[in-house]
């Protein structure tokens, strides 16, 4: 099974949500429609800005515990090495119908 971490937000620049899943898509659906009371519905973070795969859940777990205690500069900083525009990647795992 795949793991992943994940960085959500609002708006580029906005607030940041991270987590750990084992099932991004439906994941990153619960917080676009807001399915779960929290962070995700009070800060609308609906767009998934970044996310890691790992074949582990203890490595994903370390890795999202890892993250959330890094500065806000640093999450920023590896958002844009790989998403530089911050675009949403949901259109981009989710199949399309």
């Amino acid at each position: 099974m795949i793991y992943f971490v994940y960085i959500m937000t609002n708006k580029k620049g906005g607030t940041l949500y991270t987590g750990v899943t084992n099932y991004l898509i439906r994941r990153a659906y619960e917080h676009r429609t807001h399915a779960v009371d929290g962070i995700s519905k009070k800060y609308n973070t609906t767009r998934l800005v970044y996310f890691e795969p790992f074949e582990s859940i203890e490595f994903a777990i370390s890795r999202e515990k890892t993250l959330k205690k890094w500065r806000r500069a640093w999450k920023i900083k590896l958002i844009e090495q790989q998403n530089p525009d911050w675009n949403d990647l949901f259109e981009t795992i989710a199949p399309q119908s």
